[in-house]
């Protein structure tokens, strides 16, 4: 079926995708079908992986007063369909106890459908920034991708789509907190840096206190501040040193008349006149 016979407003509903695809994805559209609610898979690799009940329930009261407004996406199965997109829409019929969902059914190879749901979801905009990280990640893995060509396929810039990946450096207890919007992309960004243990501290500090970026800013300063450590010479053991040779200088130092002191790896010279410098500085003079 042609986009054409599908209409105008179908057309607007697969822009997105459409602008991914550089306008190829019409060839992938089999048909629009109201589709049974209880025969559809979800989607292995679907990006989003928070959904808000009081979302859903906002979305099934609406659809109850003004119906599905756009159509959910999907790929068929054997006798059944595996979701691209539109788990929310899916979700929120079932709860309305509607039977049927209007679906753009595409007929596109199973390989595709991570692609084609990573995208589609990337391009949404109410999707969490954790949940964008791990999209971007699993496009480039999966597809072998550059971030430079999936800053293309997405129009985005590379050093956005670098920033969104540095994400995945935080500890698993802050990714949490980012995927739960505990904590703002702003203070996540901040506390990348931090070992483990600051990063919990600093999430916990920020959760409790309702932390502005700019006092977590202050916060992870002086976390890093506390943490840096100052390096302190070793001391040498007595066993590491050679005490025959100390001894024998000592011996020297002493034939001279120098008042000498051998002490824990130290030689103490004590100098009751400038007769007793000179001296030293002749025996160095001779060592040389």
């Amino acid at each position: 079926m042609s986009r054409e016979a599908l209409g105008k407003g179908l057309g607007e509903l697969l822009g997105e995708i459409e602008t991914a695809y550089k306008n190829e994805n019409n060839k992938y559209v089999e048909t629009v079908d109201e589709i049974d609610v209880e025969l559809f898979d979800p989607n292995p690799k679907q990006p989003r992986t928070q959904f808000k009940k009081e979302q859903i329930d906002e979305l099934s009261l609406s659809i109850q007063e003004h119906g599905l407004l756009q159509p959910i996406v999907a790929t068929r199965n054997g006798q059944r369909y595996t979701l691209i997109s539109g788990e929310r829409r899916l979700r929120a019929t079932k709860e309305a106890k509607i039977k049927k969902i209007k679906t753009i059914i595409l007929s596109i190879d199973l390989s595709k459908l991570s692609e084609l749901a990573l995208i589609e979801n990337i391009q949404r905009e109410d999707l969490n920034p954790m949940e964008l990280a791990i999209s971007y990640d699993r496009l480039i893995k999966e597809h072998s991708i550059t971030h430079e060509q999936l800053a293309k396929k997405i129009s985005k810039s590379r050093s956005s789509i670098t920033n969104i990946l540095r994400l995945l450096n935080l500890s698993k207890y802050a990714k949490k907190k980012l995927l739960t919007n505990e904590i703002t992309l702003g203070h996540a960004k901040l506390i990348i840096l931090l070992d483990e243990k600051n990063q919990k501290i600093a999430v916990d500090s920020i959760v409790a206190q309702k932390l502005s970026v700019h006092d977590t800013n202050e916060m992870v300063k002086n976390l890093k501040t506390k943490n840096q450590t100052t390096i302190k010479p070793t001391k040498l053991k007595k066993s590491n040193l050679d005490t025959k040779a100390l001894n024998s200088i000592v011996s020297i130092l002493k034939k001279d008349g120098l008042k000498t002191i051998l002490k824990d790896g130290y030689i103490k010279i004590e100098f009751k006149d400038n007769d007793d410098i000179i001296k030293l500085s002749k025996l160095i003079g001779d060592i040389k």
